[in-house]
C-alpha cells in the first residue's frame, strides 16, 4: 500500500509542477469531447498549429472572453469571440460540450453563452478547432472531411468583426440566415459596435457598410470579376475572390492559395473596412486595401443621377442631359441634391448615353436576368418606359446578362481606366444628339466661370508651366457678399489670425455658415500661400480634409471660403482648460485616427503626393461632431509619383512640429509630416503643447518627457486628466507608442502613414521599439513658456534660415 501511495503522490506532484511551469496548456490537441472542458489555463490548438482557442482578457478589469486567435503570430490577433456581449467577471469560467451544445459557464455553473442547437441527433458530439479558424460541433463518428453539411454548428456562421478565408459573408436563402461582420466597440472592447458590413441579396446583390441605421459605403454589385465599386480587387497569385448567387444562397468569400500567407477582412471600431495580409518575411500585418477611401466612397455623395469623380474638382458632376437640382448648393460644392433631367423623356424616341468605367448605381431594387444578351437588354429597357438605365451582369468574355434600373440612379461614381464597368443611361434624344457613345460629363459649376478666369488669369499663367491642363473650378464670391456675411469683417466674427491674415465666421443669405480666410494685404508671402492653397485643396476630397467652397479675387482682396467648423481648431479645445473636458478619450482617439487617415490620403491616395509641411493643432479643425479635418495648405508641396524627398532653402513651418532634418537641412518628405503627426498624437494624449511645455522636474520638452515616461514603464502618466477616467489603457499606450515611433530622430526609422493607420486600428500590428525622439532638447534660457494662442502663433516661421535654427 505504501508503494502505491508514494507512486500516486509522485504523479500528482509532477502534474502540478508541470502546471506551475506551463500555466497554459493545450488539451486533446484540436478536439474537445463531452468528457472534457477548457479552463483559463488551457487552450485548443488546431491540427496544423494555425489557430488557438481559449480564454483571454484585454484591459477592462473583470471581463473575460472565450475566443480564437492566430497561434504563431507574435501579438495576439483575435478573429472570433464567443461571448462578446456577455463577458465573464473573472477567469474561473468553463468551456465545454454539454447537452449537444457548446457552452460557457461561470464559476457558479450559470450559462454565459451557448451554441443554442435545438435539433435532435447524436447525444455525444465533439467540438473541433480547424486550421481554417472554424470552430465546429460535429457528430463524434463523423470525420473532419465530412464537410460543412455534417456540422451541427460552426463559428463561421456567427462571425464577429473578421472574415477569414473560406468564410461566407451573406445569406442562406432556405433558412433566411444572414452572416455579417460587426465591429468591436473599441480596440479593447470586443462587444458589438456601431459598424456592420452586410450583404443585401435583393436585386443585383451588393454589400453595405452601416453605421447603426445609416449607410456609409457600398461595394457596388459583383460583375463577375470584382465588385464594381472596388477597382483594386484584381486577381492575385495567392488570393481568389468568390461570389456565389443561386436559389439556395448568396454570399461573398475569398480563399488563399499560399499557406504561408494569412489574410483577413475586418471592420474596425472606427468604421473602416480593412484587408490585412501577414507575410512571414515582414513579420507584420500589411494593409492591402481599405474603404471608405475618399469623398466619392461616401454613400450618396452626389445625390440622384449625380456622378462622383475623385479626379475632378469639384467631385460631383451631372451627366450629359442633366443639370444640378440646386444650383446654389452645387456652386458651394454640396452635390447631395443631385441632378435633374434637362428634357423630359419620350419613351418611343429616347436613346442611351454610354458611360464607361462606372461604379453601378445602387442595385438592390434593380431587375436582373443573368442569361440575356446586351442587345436584348437594351431592347427590353427601351420598351419599358420606366427603365432609366441598364448594364451587363457579368463583364467577362465581352459581357453577359442584363440588369435594369427603373428608378433614380443613386451613388454613381466614375473611375479612370481599369475600374468600374459600362453603364447605359436613358436620355432624351435631343439631349444626346449625334454623340450616342459620348462619355463627356458636364461639370455642374458654371456660374461665375468667366469672371473667375478674368480675376485669376495671372494666377493661371504663372502656374501654366507646372500643369497647362490644370483649371481652377471654384465658385467665385464677390466682396460685397462676403462683407455682408461677416458683418463687414467685424472683430466679433473673427475666428483667428495668423501670418497670412485673419479668418472670419460668416452666414450667407440662404443661411449656410462659412469661414472666410482673408489674405492680409501686407503679407508678401501670403500671395504665394493663397495660390498654392487654391491649386491644391480645390482638388483634394476626403472626409478628414476641410472643404473649400469658393474664393474671392477682387482688386487687392484675396479670400478663400471654407465650410464652417463648429468647434473651430483643435488647439482651441485641447489646450483650453474650460473646453478640454469635451475631449473624452474616445473622442481623442477618433481625432488621432481621423488625422492619420487624412494624412494617408495626402501621402498616398490623392491625385498627387502632397506634403503638408505645417501640420499642427491649430491647423486641425473640428466639426460639430468633433471629427477632425486637416486645413491650411498654403505651405504644402506636390511630389512626383516616384519622388521621395525634396530640399528647400526656405524652411516654413512651426517650431515644435518641425522634423530635425527639415529644420536643420531643409530636407522634407512624407516622413517630415509623420514627425509632425507624432507630435500631434502626444499633444492630444497629454493635453500639453510640445513647444512651451516642460516637466517641472526636468529640462525636457513634451517629446522628451513622453520618451522618459515610456522607458520607465509609466506611459499612462502622460494622459490628460481632462480625458476622464474611462479610457482603454492599451489604446492609450498604443497611441503613445505610435507617437514616439513617428517622432524618432532619423526619418528612415519613422513609419509610413499606411503603417500608422494599421497600428492605430489593430492590437495585433507589430510595433518596433521607438528610438530617441528628435529635438529632445533642454529648455533654452532665452525662451519663455507659451501659454496663449497668440504666443503659439508667433512660433510659426514663414521663412527661417538654417543659421537661425543653428543659433537656437
Amino acid at each position: 500500500m505504501r508503494t502505491i501511495t508514494n507512486r500516486h503522490f509522485c504523479n500528482f506532484f509532477l502534474f502540478f509542477t508541470f502546471l506551475a511551469i506551463f500555466p497554459t496548456i493545450s488539451i486533446s490537441f484540436d478536439t474537445l469531447t463531452a468528457t472534457q472542458s477548457i479552463q483559463s489555463n488551457q487552450t485548443l490548438v488546431s491540427q496544423g498549429d494555425v489557430f488557438e482557442l481559449g480564454f483571454f482578457t484585454l484591459d477592462r478589469p473583470g471581463e473575460w472572453y472565450v475566443g480564437i486567435w492566430y497561434k504563431n503570430i507574435p501579438q495576439k490577433t483575435y478573429v472570433w469571440v464567443a461571448n462578446r456581449d456577455n463577458p465573464l467577471s473573472d477567469s474561473s469560467g468553463i468551456f465545454k460540450v454539454e447537452n449537444r451544445n457548446l457552452v460557457l459557464l461561470d464559476q457558479e455553473q450559470n450559462p454565459v453563452w451557448s451554441s443554442n442547437i435545438t435539433t435532435a441527433g447524436d447525444n455525444n458530439p465533439v467540438a473541433q478547432l480547424l486550421d481554417t479558424g472554424n470552430l465546429v460541433l460535429r457528430e463524434a463518428n463523423s470525420e473532419n472531411g465530412g464537410g460543412t453539411n455534417h456540422y451541427l454548428w460552426q463559428s463561421f456562421d456567427y462571425p464577429t468583426d473578421t472574415l477569414l478565408p473560406d468564410m461566407k459573408l451573406g445569406w442562406d436563402l432556405n433558412t433566411g440566415f444572414n452572416r455579417f461582420l460587426t465591429a468591436w466597440r473599441s480596440t479593447g472592447d470586443p462587444s458589438t459596435g456601431d459598424f456592420s458590413f452586410k450583404l443585401d441579396y435583393h436585386g443585383f446583390p451588393e454589400i453595405f457598410l452601416w453605421d447603426k441605421q445609416r449607410i456609409d459605403y457600398r461595394s457596388g454589385p459583383w460583375n463577375g470579376v470584382r465588385f464594381s465599386g472596388v477597382p483594386e480587387m484584381k486577381p492575385l497569385d495567392y488570393i481568389n475572390f468568390n461570389f456565389v448567387t443561386n436559389q439556395d444562397e448568396v454570399y461573398y468569400s475569398f480563399s488563399i492559395t499560399n499557406k504561408n500567407i494569412f489574410s483577413r477582412l475586418m471592420v474596425t471600431p472606427t468604421g473602416d473596412l480593412q484587408r490585412l495580409t501577414w507575410i512571414p518575411d515582414t513579420e507584420q500585418w500589411n494593409p492591402f486595401w481599405y474603404a471608405p477611401k475618399d469623398q466619392c466612397d461616401n454613400y450618396r455623395e452626389c445625390g440622384p443621377y449625380g456622378i462622383c469623380d475623385n479626379n475632378a474638382s469639384p467631385v460631383c458632376k451631372c451627366p450629359r442631359g442633366f443639370s444640378p437640382r440646386n444650383q446654389q448648393a452645387w456652386n458651394l460644392r454640396d452635390g447631395s441634391g443631385g441632378c435633374v433631367r434637362k428634357t423630359d423623356l419620350d419613351c418611343s424616341k429616347d436613346k442611351f448615353l454610354h458611360l464607361p468605367n462606372m461604379k453601378l448605381p445602387e442595385s438592390t431594387t434593380s431587375y436582373v436576368d443573368r442569361n440575356m444578351n446586351i442587345k436584348d437588354c437594351e431592347a427590353l429597357c427601351a420598351r419599358n418606359c420606366s427603365c432609366t438605365a441598364f448594364a451587363y451582369v457579368d463583364i467577362r468574355n465581352g459581357g453577359k446578362g442584363c440588369v435594369i434600373w427603373t428608378g433614380e440612379l443613386i451613388d454613381m461614381r466614375q473611375y479612370s481606366s481599369g475600374g468600374g464597368q459600362d453603364l447605359f443611361v436613358r436620355l432624351a434624344a435631343s439631349d444626346l444628339g449625334d454623340g450616342g457613345n459620348t462619355t463627356a460629363l458636364i461639370v455642374g459649376i458654371t456660374v461665375g466661370a468667366g469672371v473667375l478666369l478674368l480675376g485669376l488669369i495671372a494666377f493661371v499663367k504663372e502656374y501654366s508651366s507646372e500643369s497647362k491642363s490644370e483649371e481652377l473650378e471654384l465658385p467665385l464670391f464677390d466682396f460685397e457678399t462676403l462683407a455682408a456675411a461677416t458683418d463687414n469683417f467685424s472683430d466679433e466674427n473673427k475666428l483667428g489670425q495668423g501670418g497670412f491674415g485673419s479668418v472670419y465666421m460668416g452666414t450667407l443669405v440662404e443661411g449656410q455658415q462659412i469661414a472666410v480666410k482673408r489674405l492680409s494685404k501686407n503679407s508678401g508671402q501670403g500671395v504665394e500661400e493663397f495660390k498654392n492653397e487654391v491649386r491644391l485643396i480645390a482638388r483634394l476630397q476626403h472626409r478628414n480634409l476641410v472643404r473649400l467652397v469658393g474664393c474671392c479675387v477682387e482688386m487687392d482682396e484675396k479670400m478663400l471660403i471654407y465650410e464652417y467648423m463648429a468647434h473651430r481648431s483643435l488647439d482651441s479645445v485641447l489646450f483650453n482648460k474650460a473646453r478640454s473636458s469635451m475631449l473624452t478619450w474616445q473622442r481623442r482617439f477618433n481625432i488621432i485616427c481621423g488625422i492619420a487617415r487624412g494624412l494617408l490620403y495626402l501621402h498616398q491616395d490623392s491625385r498627387f503626393r502632397i506634403i503638408h509641411r505645417d501640420l499642427k493643432a491649430s491647423n486641425i479643425l473640428l466639426d460639430r461632431d468633433l471629427n477632425p479635418k486637416i486645413s491650411d495648405f498654403g505651405m504644402a508641396r506636390i511630389f512626383g509619383g516616384d519622388q521621395t524627398e525634396m530640399n528647400t532653402k526656405r524652411v516654413v513651418g512651426t517650431y515644435g512640429y518641425m522634423s530635425p532634418e527639415y529644420a536643420m537641412d531643409g530636407l522634407f518628405s512624407t516622413k517630415s509630416d509623420v514627425f509632425s503627426f507624432g507630435v500631434l498624437v502626444l499633444e492630444v494624449v497629454s493635453g500639453k503643447k510640445n513647444r512651451g511645455f516642460y516637466h517641472s522636474n526636468s529640462e525636457l520638452n513634451l517629446l522628451g518627457h513622453a520618451w522618459r515616461l515610456w522607458k520607465e514603464g509609466n506611459g499612462l502618466e502622460l494622459i490628460d486628466s481632462a480625458a476622464g477616467e474611462s479610457y482603454n489603457a492599451n489604446e492609450v499606450l498604443r497611441c503613445i507608442h505610435v507617437g514616439l515611433l513617428c517622432v524618432q530622430e532619423r526619418a528612415e526609422d519613422r513609419p509610413s502613414m499606411s503603417t500608422v493607420v494599421l497600428m492605430l486600428n489593430s492590437e495585433a500590428a507589430t510595433m518596433a521599439h521607438p528610438k530617441t525622439p528628435g529635438f529632445c532638447l533642454g529648455r533654452n534660457t532665452l525662451e519663455t513658456d507659451s501659454s496663449t494662442s497668440k504666443q503659439d502663433e508667433s512660433c510659426t516661421v514663414n521663412q527661417v534660415t538654417v543659421t537661425m535654427l543653428d543659433a537656437r
